[in-house]
């Protein structure tokens, strides 16, 4: 492949529609191009809405089908009440500092267990044997869960994913990128996962080879 033809790729590979051959050249490519490493994560948020969309989408369902026309009061009502949920949660943390600073400890135990609902999620790991850092900060939607992570990986150029392995054990890519070489800076990438926070028991970030480097588990 030449080296035009492989810059030509990068959409393509984000979009995982590349042969298994082909991908595995276009990420040797990606390790000494950081033009096409850029591209691949600014293709992230196209590539999860795809996802998204795929598997939101029953297969009897054309996949050039127009959206009804109304659908634009179908989405603008969803934000909507997704707004409203958020000025409710504000409101509830308010109120509890409030009676908390009131009632003090004894209020403690009754709070246990009041919200199941799934909840935010920050957790940090350091791999001692790949001497991998990573944050990673979960938020919890409708569709699932919006993740942002954070790498420090001195041991490049390689190419990386993150992992979200379910509490059913399976296993689902979150996001990908390309480490640039002996470059030990933090690097923040976007992801989205379609199981909430509470369906996912843990997260791995892995070479594309399937070399493991950090896990981060939620407490």
């Amino acid at each position: 492949m030449r080296s035009l033809e492989r810059h030509r790729d990068v959409g393509a590979y984000a979009l995982g529609v590349l042969d298994e051959a082909e991908a595995f050249r276009f990420e040797d490519h990606l390790m000494e191009c950081p033009r096409c490493a850029a591209h691949v994560t600014e293709f992230g948020p196209v590539t999860r809405q795809m996802m998204l969309y795929r598997r939101a989408t029953p297969r009897v369902v054309h996949p050039m089908a127009q959206p009804g026309p109304r659908l634009l009061d179908r989405l603008l009502g969803e934000v909507a009440t997704r707004h409203r949920a958020r000025r409710r949660r504000l409101l509830y943390v308010v109120a509890a500092a409030v009676v908390f600073a009131v009632a003090g400890p004894g209020i403690t135990m009754l709070a246990k267990g009041a919200d199941s609902a799934p909840q935010d999620v920050r957790v940090t790991a350091t791999d001692e044997l790949s001497g991998v850092w990573a944050q990673l900060t979960t938020e919890d939607e409708a569709w699932g869960s919006d993740v942002e992570i954070t790498v420090k990986d001195g041991a490049g150029p390689r190419s990386c994913r993150l992992i979200a392995v379910g509490v059913d054990g399976t296993e689902e890519t979150v996001t990908s990128w390309n480490v640039p070489r002996h470059d030990a800076r933090p690097n923040t990438m976007h992801g989205g996962s379609t199981r909430h926070t509470d369906q996912i028991d843990h997260y791995e970030i892995r070479t594309s080879a399937g070399e493991h480097l950090v896990t981060l588990k939620p407490s």
